[in-house]
């Protein structure tokens, strides 16, 4: 009796070890990888900590903006791009009118918000008529709206909308240059509060506040009253309306709180680079947010800051370590380039297909 106890005892350790690796198994293959990376690349480990944490300062706003929508049963929201869209907008016109430091980041951060909230409104109405198809039809009006975007900037600006600053627009006075200049607001938030523990090594302490303070808000809006109702909605959208929650409003809340901090993200990340790609900085938002967070071993279902703070460290380290690992393995360091474009569609692809799976398997 008692060994048969042991060995269901052993096969359950078994069982729940198996499960444990299993839940963790995409982290766990992309550190492996970072690590080999590492090795194969011969960087400096200094120069590799700073660069990881650097990025880490500036896309983990953006990844972080993912959580709400995957909270409330909407899945991943391809649509932050429209959120960038509205933190560009804001940086060119600040940009525009010369508003440097501190006080031109705080002022894009506080124009971008009501555009962010307009095109988070209207995404959510989209995506409440089209309910069990919200990840594809987010990422559709992506593309829509990079369409709208261009126009607006291309045709519109030096026409309709008039501009001071000489130098922003094309030779021919319409349309606002394919590059930006932020040196404004380059570094205005990273320079708050910036250590040098070592050199070559510089951790802007201010913007990794900034991420934790998000973090900790959303915690404790999550407990609160809407926050319980979204959790609710992700769950069961019928139970919830059963229920008494107002359902489509919920989730157009979740998304425009998504466009929001999608739209601060995307200014953190500018001033960071200190240059705006005028028609491209926000075209690949999406995907690697995406990417990071799934890779951090969050699904299409469920997602934490720890899985998207974790998914943004290694994405990013592999972006850093890639093109030298490819340059010493191959001999030629567009291999990492290659791999690197491979796994951000991989794991979104992967992470659809085992989400349609499990859909599949509760049927």
């Amino acid at each position: 009796m008692d060994n048969n106890v042991k060995i269901e005892e052993v096969k359950l350790k078994k069982q729940s070890s198996s499960d444990l690796v299993m839940k963790f198994i995409v982290p766990i293959v992309f550190i492996a990888l970072c690590g080999v990376g590492y090795q194969l690349s011969g960087l400096r480990f200094t120069f590799v900590l700073n660069e990881v944490l650097t990025r880490l300062a500036r896309n983990s706003f953006l990844v972080i903006s993912l959580i709400i929508p995957v909270i409330a049963g909407m899945g991943l929201n391809f649509g932050i791009v429209l959120g960038a869209m509205a933190g560009q907008i804001a940086l060119i016109f600040i940009t525009d009118y010369s508003i440097q430091g501190l006080s031109g980041f705080f002022l894009a951060v506080l124009f971008s918000t009501p555009i962010a909230i307009v095109f988070g409104y209207l995404v959510g109405q989209v995506l409440n008529r089209a309910k069990g198809k919200e990840m594809i039809t987010s990422m559709i009006l992506g593309f829509f709206s990079n369409g709208l975007y261009q126009l607006f900037f291309l045709v519109f600006a030096g026409t309709i909308i008039p501009f001071r600053k000489e130098g922003m627009l094309l030779s021919t006075g319409v349309g606002v240059r394919n590059s930006v200049d932020l040196d404004g607001v380059r570094h205005a938030l990273d320079n708050v509060w910036k250590i040098r523990p070592y050199p070559g090594l510089a951790i802007p302490v201010g913007t990794l506040i900034i991420v934790g303070v998000l973090c900790v808000a959303l915690t404790f809006f999550l407990k609160t009253k809407l926050g319980q109702e979204m959790r609710t909605v992700g769950q069961n959208m019928h139970i919830a309306q059963v229920a008494g929650i107002n359902v489509n409003r919920t989730r157009i809340i979740a998304i425009i709180i998504s466009t929001v901090l999608a739209a601060w993200g995307q200014i953190i990340f500018l001033q960071n680079i200190g240059t705006l790609n005028t028609y491209g900085s926000h075209e690949q938002v999406g995907l690697f947010a995406v990417a990071s967070l799934l890779i951090g071993g969050a699904s299409v279902t469920k997602a934490t800051y720890g899985q998207a703070l974790l998914g943004t460290f290694l994405f990013h380290m592999l972006f850093i370590l890639s093109p030298m690992a490819g340059q010493n393995l191959m001999g030629d360091s567009q291999i990492g380039e290659f791999f690197r474009v491979f796994v951000a569609y991989g794991v979104i692809g992967l992470a659809l297909l085992l989400h349609a799976w499990q859909k599949k398997g509760k049927k």
